[in-house]
């Protein structure tokens, strides 16, 4: 029954808000620790936001909606929201993983708002896996003395 996709309620519901805050806070938890604009608040805004989206596109599927329409929409939405943390500053582009980590948030959002909560703690964990670990290579290649591609700007890691 559709209502109960958005009844608080039910156990499906709190599964979904809890899978969904603990996926943004995860994330989020990650960027705070790294001084970046986008910490905990909106990492767990982000995920449980989209969640709830794709969860209404769903309900509402049996009176006409269309859930993939509102997929697109939240992919649209979300793309503008990461290039406003994006800045250039002389030759200096800063804040692109942080739009990059807003719009897997919102990937991740979006497979728990459709019900798929293990892929999303699973691409939480790949997200973690990726801006830890990459992290710790660059340190590692930092510490050897190792730059970058030779480009004539430099796109910050922030």
């Amino acid at each position: 029954m559709p209502n109960e996709l958005l009844d608080p309620g039910t156990r499906d519901f709190w599964l979904m808000v809890g899978t969904a805050l603990l996926c943004g806070g995860a994330v989020g938890l990650e960027r705070q620790m790294r001084g970046k604009v986008a910490g905990m608040r909106t990492s767990i805004l982000i995920c449980l936001g989209t969640a709830f989206f794709i969860r209404l596109g769903l309900a509402i599927l049996p009176v006409g909606g269309d859930p993939t329409r509102v997929l697109g929409q939240v992919v649209s939405g979300v793309g503008f929201l990461g290039a406003g943390v994006i800045l250039a500053r002389g030759d200096r582009i800063m804040g692109v993983t942080t739009a990059a980590v807003i719009w897997i948030l919102a990937a991740v959002g979006s497979l728990i708002g459709a019900g798929f909560l293990r892929a999303g703690l699973t691409a939480t964990l790949l997200t973690l896996l990726v801006l830890l670990g990459i992290q710790a290579f660059e340190n590692r290649a930092r510490r050897r003395g190792l730059r970058g591609s030779g480009m004539h700007g430099q796109v910050d890691g922030d």
